[in-house]
């Protein structure tokens, strides 16, 4: 019996492709394991970089991808072409609204700015009570180290109340995030 597209795992992650083989490796580890928790994969449905990696990854083991794009990106052809299903918005807004009202869990791959944003805004999301799944930071080659160091300063310095570093889960393995994910 498939599952329900609102118990999918969100994936955040870089559209680049000219990035070192580490981080697609992990992010095709990320796509394949999702698969064979029997969740949907729901991601920006790019096609490259570690959203093409994840989709593939999801894809090769029998999973249902979902790729959520604004209406802009699929004029330009920018969607990952085996898609399971592709769900257009209006706007960027709608497009992470969209992506978080469907999943039960967000997995942050390393990435550029488009995916610090997605996972900031989630982190806040979490804080106001607006979004109650677990977030996992994948920390992959210890890639988000410096963000992890600002957020705890964040912290420390009284920014965020003490605790806040709950709101997010810290992992290392592909494994480790998908277990995190679950919770």
């Amino acid at each position: 019996m498939e599952q329900s597209i609102t118990d999918a795992i969100c994936v955040y992650g870089a559209s680049s492709s000219r990035i070192d083989p580490i981080y697609k490796d992990a992010a095709r580890l990320t796509g394949q394991l999702i698969a064979m928790t029997g969740c949907p994969l729901v991601c920006g449905g790019g096609r490259g970089g570690l959203m093409a990696e994840s989709i593939e990854g999801a894809n090769s083991k029998g999973g249902l991808t979902i790729g959520v794009l604004p209406q802009f990106m699929i004029d330009r052809q920018w969607q990952h072409p085996d898609l399971g299903r592709m769900i257009a918005t209006p706007d960027m807004h709608r497009r992470k609204q969209t992506m978080a009202s469907m999943s039960r869990a967000v997995i942050a791959l390393p990435g550029g700015i488009g995916t610090l944003e997605e996972l900031l805004e989630i982190i806040t999301w979490r804080q106001l009570g607006l979004y109650n799944g677990n977030i996992t930071i994948l920390n992959t080659a210890v890639y988000y180290d410096p963000l992890i160091a600002m957020l705890e300063r964040t912290i420390y310095q009284h920014f965020m109340r003490q605790g806040s570093h709950n709101l997010w889960h810290l992992a290392s393995t592909p494994e480790e995030a998908v277990k995190k994910s679950l919770g």
